[in-house]
C-alpha cells in the first residue's frame, strides 16, 4: 500500500486530533458490557464499557484509560465507527481492521476513516497499540474480562 507524503501526514494529524480530543472518552455508567485490555509491551491500559440492546445493537461505546496516541485514536474512532451497529457487524469490521493492520489492501469505502492506519503495519511495534482496542471490545461481547496483546486474545 503506497500512500504519497502528503498523505500520510493527514493520516498522522487524525491520529493526533483523535488522542488530543477522543470521542467517547469517558466510562459509561448504565453498560451491559466491560473488558480491561493491557498492552504489557508499551504499557497501554484501556478499559472499553458497551451497552448492548437485546437485539445485540451496540446502543453505546466508550473506552478509558492510558495509553499511546495511536491505541487512544484507534479506540476513539472505533467507538465512532461501531456505535448504533449490531454486535456481528462490530466482529466483522474487528476482522477487517485486523487485516488493514497486517497491511492487506484495502479500499477507504471498507473502513472509512480507521484507513489511516493502512500503513502502520510497517512499525511492528505500533501495530498491537492500534489492534488493542478492538480485541478488548471483542473481549467485552465475548464476556471475557480480561484481554492482553500477549495472551492472543
Amino acid at each position: 500500500m503506497s500512500l504519497d507524503i502528503h498523505t500520510q501526514q493527514l493520516y498522522q494529524q487524525v491520529i493526533l486530533d483523535h488522542n488530543r480530543t477522543p470521542h467517547n472518552f469517558r466510562r459509561l455508567d448504565d453498560f451491559t458490557h466491560h473488558s480491561e485490555g493491557y498492552n504489557p509491551l508499551c504499557g497501554d491500559h484501556i478499559e472499553i464499557f458497551m451497552q448492548v440492546l437485546a437485539e445485540q445493537t451496540i446502543e453505546k461505546i466508550s473506552f478509558t484509560g492510558q495509553s499511546c496516541a495511536i491505541c487512544k485514536a484507534s479506540a476513539s474512532m472505533m467507538s465512532v465507527l461501531l456505535q448504533g451497529r449490531a454486535t456481528g457487524e462490530a466482529k466483522n469490521k474487528m476482522q477487517l481492521f485486523q487485516k488493514l493492520l497486517q497491511g492487506e489492501n484495502m479500499t477507504k469505502d471498507a473502513l472509512g476513516k480507521l484507513f489511516v492506519f493502512a500503513t502502520i503495519w510497517r512499525y511492528p511495534a505500533r501495530v498491537k497499540c492500534a489492534a488493542l482496542p478492538w480485541h478488548t471490545m471483542r473481549g467485552a461481547l465475548e464476556a471475557c474480562s480480561l484481554v492482553s496483546t500477549e495472551r492472543g486474545n
